[in-house]
Parts: C-alpha cells; sequence; structure tokens
C-alpha cells in the first residue's frame, strides 16, 4: 500500500522525530516551561494554516464521506486542539496581547506556507498525502509516549490528546483515504504524493528542532 510504503521511506526521519531532544524531555516531564510555551504558540499558528488545508480537502473531494471526514478533521483542528492549547497558555499566564506579539517562527512560517500552497495549486490526492503526516507522526509520538507518562506528568493532557483512540481511528480514515487516491492515480501524481508526504514528515521535525532551539528570525537584531 502507498502509505506503509511512504512510511517505511521516512523510516530513520520518524525515528530522529521520536529521539529528537524536546520529545525526550517532553517524554519524561523534563522539558522546561519555555520551550513548551514556545512550541504551543507555534503550534496554534500552525494549526490555522492545517485547518485550511484540510476545509481545502473537503472542497476538492467529490466523494460525500470525504468532504465529511476532511470537514470534520479541519474543525478539530481548530476546536479541540486549540481548546488545549488555551489551558496550556492560561497555564503560562499569557494573554491574547501577548500571543499577539509573539513572532511567528521561521520554521512555522515555511510550513504553513507550504502546506496553504499545496492546498491551493496541488491535485487532491497529493493534498491529502501532504497532511497526513501531520495526522501519523503526531499519532505515532503520542501513542510512544503515553505510557511514560503518569497522573502528574505536566504535560500529560498534551500527550493524552494524540495517543486517544479517536484520534487513531482520524489516522486510519486518513491513511485509507491517501492510498485509495493512490492506488487510482498516474504514476506522475503518485510520485507528487510522495514528495508531499516526504516535505511534510521533514518540517514535523523541523518544527521539534525549531521549538528545542527556540527559534528566532537572524534578521531580527536589524529591526525595531
Amino acid at each position: 500500500m502507498f502509505t506503509d510504503d511512504v512510511w517505511a521511506q521516512t523510516t530513520d526521519l520518524v525515528r530522529a522525530i521520536h529521539e529528537h531532544p524536546f520529545n525526550a524531555a517532553l517524554g519524561d516531564g523534563t522539558l522546561d516551561r519555555e520551550r513548551f510555551a514556545f512550541y504551543i504558540v507555534q503550534d496554534a499558528r500552525y494549526l490555522e494554516a492545517f485547518a485550511k488545508a484540510l476545509a481545502a480537502a473537503a472542497i476538492k473531494a467529490a466523494d460525500p464521506d470525504e468532504m465529511a471526514f476532511w470537514s470534520q478533521s479541519a474543525h478539530g483542528a481548530i476546536a479541540a486542539e486549540r481548546t488545549l492549547h488555551e489551558g496550556y497558555i492560561e497555564e503560562y499566564g499569557l494573554t491574547a496581547a501577548d500571543l499577539t506579539g509573539v513572532t511567528t517562527s521561521p520554521t512555522a512560517l515555511a510550513y504553513s506556507s507550504w502546506l496553504q500552497a499545496i492546498a491551493l495549486s496541488a491535485p487532491y490526492p497529493v493534498l491529502a498525502a501532504a497532511v497526513l503526516p501531520c495526522f501519523w507522526v503526531y499519532q505515532d509520538v503520542g501513542a510512544a509516549l503515553v505510557s511514560r507518562s503518569s497522573g502528574t506528568h505536566p504535560y500529560r493532557a498534551w500527550i493524552a490528546t494524540y495517543a486517544d483512540p479517536a484520534f487513531a481511528e482520524s489516522v486510519t480514515r486518513a491513511r485509507l483515504i491517501t492510498d485509495s487516491l493512490a492506488a487510482a492515480a498516474d504514476a506522475p501524481t503518485r510520485e507528487a504524493m510522495r514528495a508531499a508526504f516526504v516535505k511534510a514528515t521533514e518540517y514535523e521535525w523541523m518544527f521539534w528542532d525549531s521549538a528545542w532551539h527556540l527559534e528566532a528570525w537572524p534578521t531580527a537584531k536589524w529591526l525595531p
């Protein structure tokens, strides 16, 4: 199957995501609050683009069930995850003004812009492959981390969200749709799907890495 093949192709990259210092510290609860707060703010920015990409998939889909899945997923990206973010944002004492003043990181902007470009210009099968890693990689990481987090773990709420069986079901559904589209696609389209899946997985690693390093714009020193 297509998704089995592209997952196998990114095995080393996914392993690097699991082993990244950010996720290692997240798993054992030692991740410092500054890095997690940075991640939460940037992820909230990214989710806006992700939800728009999912909504675009719903528009491009011809099958009513697929339309419904992508539409519900777009709602979930904003409603469920933003609710979780707001809880952490409140915990850190951040306000709406604080968030407005936080600059979107280079990686968050790059990932968001790339995903929106795919949503606007690429055919439906390529878009499905591009959004799949955000479902699948997060679920894979969450499932690996949940066994390491106790009830007092400071980030258990975040981990539990992505380890939830309902989220795993959405990953399975997204994979089935993508496999079906790949089976019906011609060779150039399948290659474009493969490239989109790999690129999105690369961005997933970069996103966590940017949070670990509290990524800033190198040009900021020359601006007010």
